[in-house]
């Protein structure tokens, strides 16, 4: 947030400088390593009359206008390691041929992640910064927006449980509380993977609701 604060700096520059600032807070630890914690990035900010968006992996910013919703989403993760992820998909959670098939992804996934044969996080890299996608709204279209985790817009992506209208409903009348409960209701009924295969039965799930 402090690397954004002028106005005029871009979302990009700002975040290869947070990522080159917190990597040089560690400099006992092998940035290097391909384990080397790393996490998704959404960022929106208003300035002048208008949002600058900006998103890194799967935690999507959508915009709630007259027009409808536009979803802002980097779905580059998807496009790799296409067998390994059927591997996963394969197995219930919870069961050791799943925790055997995900352990082989994630060690593979770490060999691309941050490279241009794979796709880009925020990791120890500023350079991943630059890959990010970007873009800018005027604010008298936009209704309200929500920036969120891809543990709640699996709700609408993966599920297929609501719509993007029904999510802003949701936003409005219960706020981000009222959503993830849902999320996690809705995971509840299904605690294996069994209708919906995924990694494991409930991701981290983060909402930010903005209104004007």
């Amino acid at each position: 947030m402090a690397a954004l604060a002028g106005p005029d700096v871009s979302l990009p520059d700002g975040l290869a400088l947070a990522l080159e600032r917190v990597a040089a807070m560690h400099p006992e630890c092998d940035l290097a390593n391909p384990g080397t914690p790393s996490a998704t990035v959404a960022i929106l900010r208003q300035r002048h009359g208008v949002l600058d968006h900006l998103v890194l992996a799967d935690s999507p910013v959508v915009f709630e206008g007259a027009e409808g919703h536009t979803v802002i989403t980097d779905l580059r993760v998807d496009d790799v390691l296409l067998d390994l992820r059927a591997e996963v998909e394969s197995h219930e959670t919870h069961t050791q041929g799943h925790r055997e098939a995900l352990q082989r992804l994630v060690l593979a996934q770490r060999e691309v992640r941050n490279t241009p044969d794979g796709y880009w996080v925020a990791g120890a890299t500023p350079e991943a910064a630059r890959h990010s996608l970007t873009g800018s709204t005027k604010l008298q279209e936009v209704r309200s927006a929500a920036v969120m985790s891809d543990g709640v817009s699996r709700l609408v992506t993966e599920y297929g449980m609501a719509t993007w209208k029904e999510i802003f409903t949701t936003l409005r009348t219960d706020g981000p509380r009222g959503l993830i409960e849902s999320v996690r209701k809705t995971e509840a009924t299904d605690p294996t993977g069994r209708r919906w295969p995924r990694y494991k039965s409930g991701d981290d799930a983060t909402v930010a609701y903005c209104q004007w």
